[in-house]
């Protein structure tokens, strides 16, 4: 089992770190090799996703991120931007279907802003579709442009499209996963404006055929932002396109009590994965010991799982952080009264020491 460990920007070093701690405690047989990536990599190397790690991306079956970006590299062109290196390992290695659940954890129903009857038992899985859309759209475009801010331009755009082969694989995946859970999908469009997204809804229609013992409902994605937060139960599997499932995962990880805890894969059609926290690099508290490392953790556990075929890993990870949030451990962004606060090193240790005490009885 070969694993690329990319940790990034910012805080990414120092959520990695705690969950390749986690790995090691589960005794098994990894080769894990570390690169850089994002800024690091362009501080280095002068690109963001150098030969060099995507060579190793390649040969390795899951990869461990981090985060990238940082506010300093925002004069640079776009291409070389950190967030460029995750749209090319996404690119390159074919990674086309995101999955993000958001899980609200009885330990947090107070830590979320909604009340503790709207998220209590909260399990959804949003699958969102990342090789298309307008984040890759061609041609794209700005008029008068000399760096990543074109001062003077009159003009800017970028082309939204799908085609067929790309919504019919990641709506396979979406009613695939729906049958191991409660079966039912909610595929979110802007069929009403958007040609694209009326093409995504009548494809999407298509492949239901296929899945008669799974329900489908269709829904408007301003509509779909709004009973997040509204009705957030009423969903099982969403399934979407690039710029909607950025945006209403981030949404609804909010539902769980923070961004921090919120884990995701990104899968090929040979289940080779990126797995990843879904919050940034946070800049701003980088190298202050505050950052949650549990969505990493957890990341390491989808990893198991999924690309790595440990399930029984992977159970023994989420069975040790759900451990720990009972004994009342928080990092700041999930603390409250009553509990208490821990460093992101303290908590990955609270998880290693969970695992290897759950090892010993």
């Amino acid at each position: 089992m070969k694993i690329a460990v990319l940790p990034g920007d910012g805080i990414g070093t120092e959520i990695v770190a705690e969950a390749v701690k986690v790995l090691h405690a589960l005794d098994l047989k990894f080769e894990m090799e570390e690169a850089l990536v994002g800024g690091a990599a362009y501080e280095a190397h002068g690109h963001p996703l150098p030969e060099s790690t995507l060579k190793l991306a390649k040969a390795s079956d899951a990869i461990l991120f981090g985060a990238v970006g940082d506010w300093k590299y925002d004069k640079l062109d776009r291409p070389l931007r950190p967030e460029q290196a995750i749209l090319g390992l996404r690119k390159n290695l074919g990674l086309f279907a995101n999955f993000r659940p958001a899980i609200c954890y009885e330990q947090l129903v107070g830590a979320s802003s909604l009340k503790p009857e709207l998220i209590s038992g909260l399990d959804i899985l949003i699958i969102r579709e990342l090789t298309g859309d307008i984040y890759f759209g061609q041609p794209r475009g700005r008029r008068v442009a000399t760096d990543g801010h074109f001062p003077g331009a009159e003009e800017a755009f970028d082309t939204m499209r799908y085609s067929r082969p790309e919504i019919e694989r990641i709506a396979h995946v979406a009613f695939q996963a729906a049958r191991k859970r409660s079966k039912k999908v909610t595929s979110v469009d802007k069929s009403n404006v958007l040609e694209t997204f009326q093409f995504w809804k009548d494809v999407v229609t298509e492949v239901h055929k296929e899945y008669p013992d799974v329900a489908l409902d269709h829904m408007y994605v301003d509509n779909a932002a709004m009973q997040l937060v509204k009705e957030p139960k009423k969903f099982d599997v969403v399934v979407t396109g690039n710029m909607f499932g950025d945006i209403l995962s981030d949404e609804a990880s909010m539902l769980t009590g923070s961004i921090g805890m919120l884990p995701s894969a990104s899968l090929n059609s040979n289940n080779q994965g990126l797995y990843e926290p879904s919050h940034g690099s946070a800049p701003d508290i980088a190298g202050k010991g505050i950052a949650n490392p549990l969505a990493t953790i957890l990341s390491a556990a989808m990893m198991l799982r999924f690309s790595l075929n440990q399930a029984a890993s992977a159970d023994r990870i989420e069975t040790a952080v759900k451990s720990v949030l009972a004994s009342g451990l928080r990092t700041v962004d999930i603390w409250s009264e009553g509990t208490q606060k821990v460093s992101t090193r303290e908590m990955g240790e609270a998880v290693v020491k969970a695992i290897t005490k759950s090892t010993k009885s």
